[in-house]
């Protein structure tokens, strides 16, 4: 079902046709195919199964022509608001998914090959319902990004997205794919953060291919402020014996939605999903994540932890889908989800899909509040009640940051999960 009223419709085309007069030959022609398979498919609804925890209400209000098109509305941006960077990694900073060259940090000799290009090439297609935000990405984005890393070959890269113009006056859309090579190794962190505190209105688009051998360690972080919308649409490939661990955080936007489907195509694959997301006062976060097993002895871990605070609302839907002649399938879920206010909801939902024999597959999800016993234990230690429930929240958390294998950007994260959780005392575990 589609949230896309002929009103909505509407404003989508004579946004569009706005946009695309800076677009020329095939460019202009794949953002137009682009707009039409998104009419023709709608964006979703809270009818919609898999969308039914997402705030689409937001839908109706937001400005579609790209900010880098509308011009002039956007905050300054300067290296001081930059977060500091990761040793031995490469930095590209993107302001509302355009290329910012003066605050970037190349580093000579490295290995990955960077293409900037109309976003046409490489063109995001949604290949089920749940990623028909690509499609708006498809139509809209005005700048896209290759990264590839050579057979055999290692590097390390930072992607850096500063949203810095006002949702009421245009919107930002990163846009990269991804293509790690036969037997390389890629360290990718992407980051998404605000240029100022004026709401933002983000949709970005990702594609992740992993060659034979090869491994990718995706870090993303969506530490947007508080007053943003944020959607996104995750899609990744791998290969026989490819590895993929991707480490997801989510502190920020007022309204929230992630995407990500990943298909294990080769014999041997591995993945590793490990999200955290923290919700306060009314915050959405939701994210939706299917992994596809086609291929025979593929292995899957999926860990969720999300803590709803204030009147928050965080969900995470897990499925996976083992088909006909994937045996000797692998896969665990672990999906936990906490409550930390009186008006709080937390939704997890493991999902399997089972289409053939020889598997091992296990899930598990609870929801509920901190526990009664470790409470009382902490305050007969003398802890006070807010001390000892910020202690538990944190411990909580521990299964998805200790998966986080880069130490700079791992004491990064704590501090920023520390800033959520409004304890400055707990920056001494750190």
């Amino acid at each position: 079902m589609s949230s896309l009223t002929p009103a909505l419709a509407q404003r989508l085309t004579a946004e569009h046709a706005s946009a695309a007069r800076a677009l020329t030959g095939p460019a202009l022609g794949a953002a137009q195919s682009a707009l039409e398979a998104l009419l023709a498919a709608g964006l979703p609804s809270t009818r919609d199964e898999n969308w039914k925890y997402a705030n689409l209400r937001t839908l109706e209000k937001l400005r579609y022509l790209p900010a880098a098109t509308a011009g002039g509305h956007a905050a300054p941006v300067t290296a001081a608001l930059l977060p500091p960077t990761v040793p031995q990694f490469a930095r590209y900073v993107f302001i509302d998914g355009v290329l910012a060259p003066g605050l970037s940090a190349p580093l000579g000799g490295a290995a990955a090959t960077l293409a900037l290009h109309d976003a046409t090439a490489g063109t995001v297609t949604a290949g089920s319902a749940d990623e028909r935000f690509a499609l708006l990405n498809a139509a809209f984005a005005p700048q896209g990004l290759t990264v590839g890393v050579a057979a055999a070959a290692t590097a390390r890269l930072e992607l850096l997205f500063i949203a810095a113009a006002d949702a009421e006056h245009g919107a930002s859309y990163p846009r990269v794919q991804v293509e790690v090579g036969p037997g390389a190794q890629l360290a990718l962190i992407e980051r998404h953060l605000s240029g100022a505190e004026l709401p933002s209105f983000v949709n970005g688009a990702v594609t992740v291919a992993v060659g034979s051998g090869g491994s990718c360690a995706h870090y993303r972080l969506q530490h947007l402020n508080g007053r943003s919308t944020y959607f996104d649409t995750l899609t990744a490939r791998l290969a026989a014996r490819a590895t993929y661990r991707l480490h997801g955080t989510a502190t920020g936007g007022q309204s929230a939605r992630s995407t990500v489907t990943v298909r294990l195509e080769g014999e041997r694959a591995e993945l590793t999903l490990a999200v955290a997301a923290l919700g306060d006062r009314q915050q959405v976060q939701d994210a939706y994540a299917v992994v596809e097993h086609s291929a025979p002895n593929a292995r899957t871990e999926q860990i969720f932890r999300g803590i709803a605070a204030g009147r928050a609302r965080v969900a995470f839907n897990g499925k996976i889908v083992v088909a006909p002649g994937a045996s000797g399938t692998d896969s665990r879920q672990s999906l936990r989800g906490l409550l930390a206010g009186p008006g709080a909801e937390i939704d997890v939902r493991p999902q399997l899909e089972i289409y053939t024999d020889d598997v091992r597959c296990s899930h598990g999800a609870t929801a509920g509040k901190l526990d009664d016993d470790m409470l009382f234990y902490l305050l007969s230690r003398g802890l006070t009640r807010e001390t000892a429930q910020r202690l538990l929240k944190w411990a909580f958390l521990g299964d998805v940051v200790a998966k986080i294998e880069l130490p700079g950007l791992r004491r990064q994260i704590e501090e920023r999960l520390v800033g959520q959780l409004q304890d400055d005392t707990l920056r001494e575990l750190l």
